[in-house]
């Protein structure tokens, strides 16, 4: 069964730091751009990066310089390293890609979504 697993949420005062970790699970590769959305409380799932085939990362304005997304295609996984936090960075966070398996005598890519993983920032 193919999953994403997402890693490192949590609980941090204002100004710290957190890193979210996503791999795909089984025998699978991601071949395409992953990317990181977060959905606050009450609120709509937003995109917070994308990094493509070759790593080049973009960030939405609120979290450029200060947000960092990294891929290891090696160890199938996808980063987000999250520095200065504010309280309005809290959400859950989840990551996405496109995720290459083996099934029914064929190449299968299917699009995934992590299961989430909360990050509070205490002011």
């Amino acid at each position: 069964q193919v999953q994403l697993v997402e890693s490192g949420g949590g609980l941090v005062q204002a100004g710290g730091s957190l890193r979210l970790s996503c791999a795909a699970s089984g025998s699978t590769t991601m071949h395409g751009s992953m990317a990181w959305y977060r959905q606050a409380p009450g609120k709509q799932r937003d995109l917070v990066g994308t990094i493509s085939i070759g790593g080049r990362p973009n960030y939405v304005d609120s979290v450029k310089g200060r947000f960092t997304i990294s891929r290891d295609d090696a160890k199938k996984s996808v980063f987000l390293q999250m520095n200065s936090l504010k309280p309005e960075d809290t959400a859950v966070y989840y990551c996405n890609a496109d995720v290459t398996y083996w099934g029914n005598g064929r190449y299968n890519t299917e699009n995934y979504w992590g299961q989430g993983t909360q990050v509070t920032v205490s002011s």
